[in-house]
């Protein structure tokens, strides 16, 4: 079963992070991630970044990840406190 540590592992070593909380039941998980490679991207493309990060364990292991993608700027403007991942789909 795949624990929200080892995603939140495949997602640290796949891409430079300040922050990242992964919250999960072993099929669904939700996370938060904080990165500087998010600044200027899209929401669209930040999410392609943790997909790549992932890579294969994101279409064999992992079966829905909900995710909060921010910049450190973004996740400073929120008080530093992103909330837990349970708390925003987005």
């Amino acid at each position: 079963m795949v624990t929200p540590e080892s995603v939140k592992s495949g997602i640290e070593s796949g891409l430079a992070c300040d922050r990242v909380e992964v919250i999960g039941d072993g099929q669904h998980f939700q996370a938060v991630i904080v990165s500087p490679v998010f600044e200027g991207k899209s929401r669209v493309q930040r999410h392609q970044l943790v997909y790549q990060a992932l890579g294969e364990r994101m279409r064999e292991e992992i079966h829905a990840l909900s995710m909060q993608t921010l910049s450190p700027e973004e996740f400073a403007s929120k008080g530093g406190a992103g909330g837990s991942p349970a708390s925003d789909h987005g």
